[in-house]
């Protein structure tokens, strides 16, 4: 490929394992894989190399959330730009976010379906909008949702060379969401449904494989889904009612729901979790809001994560195994961290109590839909069959969960409204 003086190797830059998808034309391009996959990243290349190929061409980036886009395929397009050399061809702006083709005037628009009227309403100076990206397309929780984008964009006449085509790509975390209906189980020529996985990445390090490796051995389950890109299966899962979909902490706070907040403890290979979650007691639903997922963290760093993230001053439970570290978070500033309850039966209990409510995830909390997904009773001695007891695994925010509904009162809390430090447009 050349633009201007530049001259690069496709072959080299985007790799193996995606030229179905490269050479597709079909109406929908489909893509389900697991993380570290390169579907975001061969997504972002293919349509700055066919930008620049077809002049009348342009393209509408679009999320469930439009404030996801920033952070994620703004990020991920600019990145392909770098990559393929081509950096003084193209103009980026963030009010509002677009990318431009300077030779052209040809554009790339950003929008999120939670403003529909504004996607209907999409037109570009120069060319036709012809290519649509859904990108995460597993946030849209409703089919109807994206039938509403569907009919809006692309539309009209597209003269060849050019030609209307909608891709979209997604982690699988459940088998039941509206996509596997709707792409995979069935047939139609005008769709191409792929699914990919990290061993077509030839750009991972050993570290990377390594770490894939070990979840293949010690977590099959999550292995599968986040591994592999396979659907998310429901069967043994311990949590079946939840569900990832958008929402907003500022009507959650206007409602005067009790938020609530978990702490678990974890080192080298198992990660240290926070999770925090506003409870709907009238409705029985919990709205889990903000998570953090990381190893190796020393006390001093779990404090400065919740200090940052504005909830040092709210209660906070966590692990009562580890009684040296809540003290030392307390010395740190966080002043009203107290152990969870434990005994033999906790665990059980626990689960049960989530088991009353619905969960709604929203789609920042990544780890917490993985953990969803994966979280399973153990094995029984019968193949196919399932114990009263989880598996020591895929938990850790779910103990963190489990911790933090000690605090959630089993009548409806109408306290005063507070605020909350998660930022990002939140308070909205």
């Amino acid at each position: 490929m050349s633009g201007g003086s530049t001259v690069v190797s496709l072959p080299q830059i985007v790799g193996g394992g995606y030229r179905r998808f490269w050479d597709c034309r079909t109406r929908y391009r489909v893509v389900k894989g697991g993380k570290a996959s390169k579907k975001s990243s061969t997504t972002a290349l293919w349509y700055i190399v066919h930008l620049m190929k077809y002049p009348e061409a342009n393209l509408l980036v679009v999320r469930q959330v439009y404030r996801t886009h920033a952070d994620s395929t703004f990020a991920q397009l600019k990145w392909a730009i770098k990559r393929l050399q081509v950096e003084h061809l193209w103009q980026a702006s963030r009010e509002p976010l677009e990318l431009r083709y300077l030779p052209t005037g040809q554009r790339i628009l950003f929008r999120g379906l939670d403003n529909v009227e504004k996607i209907a309403s999409t037109t570009v100076e120069q060319g036709v909008l012809c290519w649509v990206w859904v990108e995460e397309a597993f946030e849209i929780p409703r089919e109807a949702d994206f039938d509403k984008l569907d009919l809006s964009v692309p539309r009209g006449e597209v003269a060849p060379p050019l030609f209307k085509q909608t891709t979209l790509t997604f982690n699988p975390w459940n088998e039941n969401h509206w996509l596997k209906s709707r792409f995979f189980d069935r047939a139609d020529e005008q769709v191409l449904a792929i699914t990919t996985d990290y061993r077509c990445n030839e750009f991972l390090d050993d570290t990377d494989r390594a770490r894939y490796e070990q979840m293949r051995v010690n977590n099959p389950r999550q292995y599968a889904v986040a591994g592999l890109g396979q659907w998310g299966h429901s069967e043994g899962l311990v949590f079946e009612n939840w569900v990832v979909e958008e929402f907003s902490l500022g009507r959650l706070r206007r409602e005067g729901l009790r938020h609530i907040f978990g702490l678990d403890y974890g080192y080298t290979n198992d990660p240290t979790a926070f999770i925090a979650a506003a409870v709907d007691e009238k409705e029985k639903r919990i709205f889990i809001y903000d998570e953090h997922y990381e190893t190796k963290m020393l006390n001093g760093d779990i404090a400065a994560m919740i200090i940052a993230k504005g909830y040092h001053k709210e209660r906070i439970r966590a692990d009562s195994a580890e009684p040296k570290s809540n003290d030392d978070l307390r010395r740190l500033g966080i002043g009203r961290i107290q152990p969870a309850r434990k005994g033999p039966d906790s665990v059980t209990a626990g689960i049960a109590r989530l088991q009353e409510y619905r969960l709604v995830v929203h789609p920042r909390c990544v780890h917490t839909a993985a953990e969803l997904g994966a979280y399973c009773w153990q094995s029984g001695a019968r193949e196919g069959s399932y114990i009263n007891r989880p598996a020591d695994r895929d938990n850790h925010l779910m103990d963190a969960l489990r911790y933090a509904m000690e605090d959630a009162p089993r009548a409806v809390n109408q306290g005063k409204p507070r605020r909350y430090g998660f930022g990002g447009g939140w308070d909205k």
